[in-house]
């Protein structure tokens, strides 16, 4: 039977009770597809890699600690930054003798990845890495992130995870609106869906229309975007008379930005489809940390590829199961770009108990807040340094300034209001004009999407106890 040749040729290839060695991932064809393990809502739950999403958790914990201790003695050789503060606070590989020693060694932040641009995180020689991206930065400097071959082919793999746990197959069409370039977004779900054996339609980011054409003439079953493009297509569609009944669409899967409940409720009976979401974050490796399967209780975190830690933001210590604090994550199988105990800046909680869909991975909440300032608009993340570096440079000096988050429809709007002096104020209608789209236009290079600018008096902004709120976020998430 075909199910026996399944297990056959797994068996072959690691035999009995083995598992793949470091950074080895088994092979991907269909056969891991229909390993369906169990039902749920009318749904076969489809498991990827049922080796290592259903370990037991003994077994996961040995896994883990074999693979940080790897990790760690690795940075040690490798990474100057690493060798440094472990040095200076006297850690050694051979210190790290069970999980709870990760917290004896110290967190990286996004500040580390900056000072050490570009490339100064790689624990790999140049002509070893493949493949380079980045993701924006508080400065002008952005983070730039490497991959090996093999760091590639475990992103497929981690890719193709989450979406086999939304339900994507072989016999799927996958239209992608993530934009394609230095963000990490589009290139994860692409590999994933290739290595599923999924068709892609790398369509990128924009043009409605043409978007709906794709979806109908070449029916495709999945959508891969943000929650609120998605809404903005179920607009759309309404606008030009379009019943979603008459697509092909089944499954959507919507990550990049924080959404709600009630927002996957509204995307599901509009545009006719399952709505599940997953967790991006590039300086980790892009889109294949975790993901929601249909059971819709949680995203499950690959444990076999990072150590999840939640903390307190304040005092760093770490939290016990169930408590909301800031999500901190230590990479096991990169190799090009290793992370130990990486600050996320995202809040959120985990839950260990076990899921109805068979997969015994810990399960993160939805992130509906940060610990910092950071904003995510449109996919995209956006510092309040850099809105200031921006303003300094063209204002050529310290400039009071509102960073206003909006939701209008199902698009978020960001808005910059900005104090000028009465010498501004007091300029010709036309050098007004050109002064607003310099900021514009600044504001637009640093962050990569369109801001409204407001021009006000000074001290017109409100302030509590001299400060200005520097991020209103106005959305009801």
């Amino acid at each position: 039977m075909f199910s026996e040749r399944i297990s056959a040729g797994i068996k072959k290839k690691y035999g009995k009770g083995k598992q793949p060695k470091f950074g080895e991932e088994r092979s991907v064809n269909v056969i891991n597809i229909f390993q369906q393990l169990s039902f749920y809502g009318g749904y076969f739950m489809n498991i990827w890699d049922q080796t290592h999403e259903c370990m037991a958790r003994d077994e996961l914990e040995q896994l883990q600690l074999e693979r940080l201790q790897a990790v760690v003695n690795r940075v040690y050789k490798n990474v100057t930054h690493y060798r440094k503060i472990f040095n200076e606070t006297g850690i050694i590989a051979e210190d790290i003798r069970s999980l709870a020693d990760l917290s004896r060694l110290p967190f990286t932040t996004r500040d580390d990845l900056q000072v050490n641009y570009p490339y100064g995180m790689f624990a790999v020689p140049l002509r070893e890495v493949v493949r380079i991206h980045s993701s924006s930065g508080t400065t002008s400097k952005p983070v730039v992130m490497g991959y090996t071959k093999n760091d590639i082919k475990i992103w497929s793999n981690l890719a193709a995870r989450f979406m086999t746990a939304a339900g994507v197959t072989p016999d799927d069409v996958v239209q992608i609106t993530f934009r394609y370039g230095l963000f990490t977004g589009a290139f994860g779900v692409h590999y994933g869906a290739e290595a599923i054996g999924a068709s892609v339609i790398p369509m990128g980011t924009g043009n409605t229309d043409k978007q709906i054409m794709i979806m109908q003439d070449y029916k495709s079953t999945v959508l891969v975007s943000t929650s609120s493009y998605a809404i903005a297509l179920a607009d759309r569609l309404d606008q030009l008379g379009i019943d979603p009944k008459s697509l092909s669409l089944k499954t959507g899967l919507f990550g990049g930005e924080p959404w709600s409940e009630k927002m996957r409720e509204e995307i599901e009976n509009r545009l006719l489809l399952k709505a599940t979401d997953n967790y991006v974050i590039s300086e980790l490796i892009g889109p294949g940390v975790a993901g929601e399967c249909l059971c819709k209780k949680g995203m499950h975190i690959y444990e076999d590829a990072f150590i999840p830690e939640i903390i307190d933001p304040e005092t760093g210590a770490v939290l016990p199961a169930g408590a909301e604090g800031e999500l901190v994550l230590t990479t096991l199988t990169r190799e090009a770009f290793p992370m130990i105990r990486y600050r996320t800046g995202d809040m959120t909680s985990l839950d260990y108990a076990p899921c109805a869909c068979g997969r015994t991975l810990v399960r993160m909440k939805k992130i509906m807040r940060r610990s910092d300032d950071m904003i995510i608009v449109r996919g995209v993340n956006v510092f309040p340094a850099q809105i200031e570096d921006a303003l300094f440079s063209v204002a050529q000096g310290e400039t009071p300034y509102q960073i206003v988050v909006e939701r209008e429809g199902a698009m978020d709007n960001l808005e910059v209001v900005v104090e000028v002096t009465d010498k501004i104020f007091s300029l010709e209608l036309q050098k007004q004009r050109s002064f607003l789209e310099t900021i514009k236009k600044r504001l637009a290079s640093v962050t990569g999407i369109n801001v409204v600018v407001r021009l006000v008096e000074s001290k017109s902004i409100p302030r509590q106890q001299g400060r200005i709120q520097r991020v209103l976020d106005k959305r009801q998430i």
